[in-house]
């Protein structure tokens, strides 16, 4: 899997990998971008974006591709897997003067077939709402950048209206507006509704209702990006001050936080379930976070540079009870018809709910795995597993049961017995862990969080047990000689952080995915843990960090600036110092290190969308191209058909 292909050369773009459950496939005739196909000079432009939405359509092929490159904007129908993509043909396409867009969204509550809301924030501020459908623009928001004049980093619609909209900005605010309230011809003139730790919440003092309703600071610098909980309940902001903070959206109350290991973050999502997130950013590392216990449980480290997006892939995370198989085994058609032809809404509620059902009344949980992605400056792709050996670490038991499951995949008579010995057997001892780390202090809870002495190392890299590197806040690991190049590079390139805008992470937007039901929509149901190890990994970790695909250069500031940027990067570091080892921010030998399932470059320009549909993945870089990657089974075109020296993008091998 991770090493995959290891002996080509490493800067070879990569058309197809390898995970457990099959072969995901580039289908260069799936490929969206300008119709031209010509690689866009990306140079100081804003990062490609993509969204999706699906508009029910009676035909059957009912999704809609929204993406921007530059000054333009584009409004395709969807074919996927399906069919190949007709550029010729978008359904609406705009140039914009003066602005660029730089990140969108689909209301998926009012889409038809006849009409769709989309949204569209711009580098100089302001925010739009048109119909690509009907071709219409129904109102412009911040026209006058009487609101904020720095640039829109997310817009979101809020979970479950069809009005109300969020917006953030690189200055550090986030405004809730309403399409139905004008924004008025002056300033808007705000009184103090709330304050926390580092953030406060304004309403718009005004006579009759006007845009914004209320405006949240949060923290220093830009907030580069925000998502919602798959109940609409909690928010989840990432900024530039290194910190992730997550709210409780109706009282904007702050639930907890997390700091980065290094630099600013510039992407978070949430599992399907709500109960775990993911950021990336600066310190190249992809950080695991625990909604209820308020803490760090892993970190991930396989990129070489900044992280752009993370998303959960909520087909293949699986949550197993003890009527199922502890892991599935078979061929790939047996793999396919179990998991993708059953894993409808009622199959992935029935999963979820026995996860909530279990964890609450037993102290033994059930087996799960939650797979998610994240794409980088880097170039690569990185595909991970958080398996329960992670979550659950004071259950010894969790490497036998996948040992276990490996052998069933020879004697299939004894799985329902090795299932039921390892459920039997793993009673932990309160007695046999003795570091503890403590809950954040905003969770308002004193209990103790118990680690292991011994952390697990299933599914994440070996280092060694000393902290050799670990009181150097530039350094991931004392083991890993990359990790202090990575640090230092992503410290040298702060200089660029206004003009970084992260993807946004659309899972929200794909197939049977809706951020306000109950029930947590959308957990797949595939039937595997990832505990492989690969050593060509450590390899790979001797490279350095890519500082050719950060976004700007610092030989080009002036010398003054440079003086500014110096004893800001000082200032960064003593604060980094001070969280550093803490709940907040734990040291890279205090939580388990994940090693990528897969690790691939797949582009020659840094990489700003990863998307999961039912049927494929989609990612896109810099250059404009969007590509769609089918999942195992799932390729429904003849490759046969298709001309590789038709695919400009360079991504065919």
């Amino acid at each position: 899997m991770a090493a995959e292909g290891g002996g080509k050369e490493m800067n070879e773009i990569k058309t197809q990998f390898t995970t457990r459950e099959g072969v995901y496939k580039l289908l260069t005739h799936s490929e969206y971008s300008r119709p031209n196909r010509v690689p866009f000079n990306s140079q100081g432009s804003n990062p490609v974006k993509v969204s999706f939405v699906n508009v029910n359509d009676q035909s059957g092929n009912g999704d809609r591709i929204c993406f921007n490159v530059g000054r333009e904007l584009y409004f395709y129908i969807y074919k996927g897997v399906r069919k190949a993509a007709d550029l010729s043909k978008p359904i609406d396409k705009r140039i914009y003067k003066g602005t660029q867009p730089t990140c969108h969204d689909f209301n998926p509550l009012t889409a038809t077939a006849e009409s769709v809301s989309l949204l569209v924030g711009f580098s100089a501020g302001q925010v739009q709402l048109i119909d690509p459908i009907k071709k219409e623009t129904s109102k412009l928001f911040n026209e006058e950048r009487l609101i904020d004049k720095s640039r829109v980093t997310c817009v979101r619609w809020v979970p479950g209206s069809e009005s109300l909209f969020l917006v953030a900005h690189s200055s550090g605010s986030l405004y809730l507006y309403n399409v139905e309230n004008t924004c008025g011809t002056t300033a808007p003139h705000y009184q103090l509704l709330k304050q926390g730790d580092s953030y406060a919440v304004h309403t718009c003092k005004s006579k009759s209702a006007r845009n914004p309703l209320l405006r949240w600071t949060v923290g220093e610098g830009a907030l580069n990006e925000f998502a919602f909980s798959p109940d609409g309940k909690f928010l989840a902001c990432a900024s530039q001050d290194g910190f992730l903070r997550v709210f409780g959206f109706d009282a904007a109350e702050l639930h907890g936080t997390m700091k980065s290991y290094f630099g600013g973050l510039l992407c978070v999502c949430w599992s399907p379930d709500g109960r775990y997130i993911v950021a990336g950013g600066e310190d190249d590392l992809v950080t695991v976070w625990s909604f209820s216990d308020c803490r760090v449980i892993a970190r991930g480290h396989g990129h070489k540079s900044w992280v752009s997006v993370v998303a959960f892939d909520h087909c293949t995370t699986s949550v197993e009870d003890g009527d199922l198989p502890a892991e599935f085994s078979g061929s790939d058609e047996d793999f396919h018809e179990h998991v993708h032809f059953s894993a409808g809404r009622d199959r992935a509620n029935s999963a979820h709910s026995r996860l909530s059902k279990r964890n609450s009344t037993d102290s033994r949980p059930v087996s799960v795995t939650y797979r998610f992605g994240s794409v980088g400056q880097d170039t690569q792709l990185c595909l991970w597993d958080l398996t329960e050996d992670i979550l659950f670490p004071h259950l010894p038991l969790s490497r036998t049961r996948t040992h276990t499951n490996v052998m069933s995949a020879t004697s299939p008579a004894t799985t329902g017995q090795t299932t039921a010995t390892t459920v039997s057997t793993t009673n932990p001892s309160p007695t046999s862990n003795k570091d503890n780390v403590g809950n954040s202090s905003s969770t308002g809870g004193t209990q103790a969080n118990s680690l292991p002495g011994t952390l697990p190392r299933s599914n994440s890299l070996p280092h060694s047990s000393a902290p050799t590197g670990g009181s150097t806040p530039n350094s991931h690991t004392g083991s890993s000689s990359s990790n202090n190049s990575g640090g230092g590079g992503s410290g040298a390139t702060t200089t660029t952080t206004t003009t970084i805008n992260t993807t946004t992470t659309t899972t929200t937007t794909s197939k049977a995915n809706s951020i306000i039901d109950s029930a947590f929509i959308a957990t797949g149901v595939s039937k595997f843990a990832t505990l492989s190890l690969h050593d060509s990994r450590k390899e790979r970790h001797e490279k350095d960090h890519k500082r050719n695909h950060s976004m700007g250069h610092i030989s080009s500031k002036s010398s003054d600036k440079l003086n500014q940027l110096s004893s800001s990067r000082t200032a960064k570091a003593e604060a980094a110092v001070k969280t550093l080892g803490t709940a907040l921010c734990p040291r890279m030998e205090d939580v388990p290190l994940l090693e990528p399932l897969v690790c691939k470059k797949i582009a020659h320009e840094r990489l700003t969308v990863l998307i999961f549909l039912e049927d494929c993945l989609v990612t896109a870089c810099q250059e404009g191209f969007v590509c769609t990657w089918a999942r195992p089974g799932k390729v429904g075109l003849q490759s046969s058909q298709n001309n590789p020296a038709n695919s400009p993008s360079g991504t065919v091998v």
